[in-house]
């Protein structure tokens, strides 16, 4: 069984590392769920407006969104359970970082892309 991950500001924009991500983690192996509230598929995967959404388990979150919105996703987060939340480059802050190990959230502060062995330069930008 592969593991599950929820690209949290997944986008249809090739350039953005949100995008990225969902390529990346699928040619990895994984179960990819972008997570958007407007977008209804990206890169042929179905979309999900909420971590709520997605009808399986959750191992790993990957956050590709600025942290006062990510501050603001901590509850649905800690809601699902995941194993780990993955704070990407930019993403993260001192203050998200605090809060989000209050909740009791694994947080890694790390590029969850090269945590699996592969580049965001691995995916062109077209």
């Amino acid at each position: 069984m592969s593991k599950t991950v929820a690209i949290v500001g997944a986008s249809q924009d090739r350039r953005k590392y949100g995008n990225k991500a969902v390529r990346a983690f699928r040619d990895g192996g994984w179960t990819v769920y972008p997570i958007h509230p407007t977008e209804t598929t990206i890169e042929g995967l179905p979309c999900y407006s909420t971590l709520q959404e997605v009808p399986e388990r959750i191992d790993r979150v990957s956050l590709y969104v600025p942290p006062q919105i990510g501050k603001k996703l901590l509850d649905d987060i800690a809601a699902v359970n995941p194993e780990e939340v993955f704070l990407n480059p930019v993403t993260e802050d001192d203050e998200l970082v605090a809060q989000a190990k209050e909740k009791g959230l694994n947080v890694v502060q790390a590029c969850s892309m090269v945590n699996i062995g592969l580049r965001p330069d691995m995916y062109p930008d077209e």
